[in-house]
């Protein structure tokens, strides 16, 4: 990212940061800024979240590192990371009409992780997220071995876990990211 983009995004997430403050209550912009400048890397993570639709902001501290916790906070699932099956073992095994990618392979090239169950239901405490989409979470090994992938979304004001096949794939179903910094 050149300075100027780098700059851009900070002030945006600057801007979202002060407009949600319920999200993270007892953090400053002050202790933010300088890590982001002070991480190129996890910089770019969070443009790819926020080129792709997740609008990510932070969400908590990492009790055991410091680190700031970003989550996507998009009213739906990110746009442009829908449309895709749960992870490339899906992807390969799909014979016809194979989706553009899968939630998993995104996410790594990113350099995020998808939200776990708990992390979701996290999420869903401090607002009303994916009421017309879904998103995926990630998947335990256990369900993931017989060929299952589990995602989330919010429905009647109640919070639902449903399973998948791990290489269907949805154009309302895409997946939520996080990123520690």
């Amino acid at each position: 990212m050149s300075p100027k983009q780098s700059k851009e995004l900070i002030n945006k997430l600057k801007a979202r940061f002060e407009q949600s403050m319920n999200r993270h209550k007892g953090i400053t912009w002050n202790q933010v800024q300088p890590k982001l400048e002070a991480n190129a890397g996890k910089l770019w993570s969070l443009s790819e979240m926020e080129r792709t639709g997740g609008e990510p902001d932070i969400v908590g501290v990492d009790k055991k590192s410091g680190e700031f916790i970003f989550y996507d906070c998009s009213a739906e699932s990110p746009a442009g990371r829908r449309n895709f099956c749960y992870d490339h073992e899906a992807l390969v095994s799909r014979k016809l009409n194979k989706p553009g990618n899968s939630a998993v392979s995104v996410a790594d090239v990113m350099g995020i992780d998808l939200l776990t169950e708990e992390q979701y239901r996290q999420l869903q405490q401090l607002g009303n997220y994916d009421e017309k989409t879904s998103s995926w979470v990630k998947t335990p090994a256990e369900i993931r071995k017989l060929g299952g992938a589990l995602f989330c979304d919010r429905r009647y004001n109640t919070v639902f876990v449903f399973h998948n096949g791990a290489d269907a794939y949805y154009a309302a179903r895409g997946f939520r990211g996080s990123l520690k910094v």
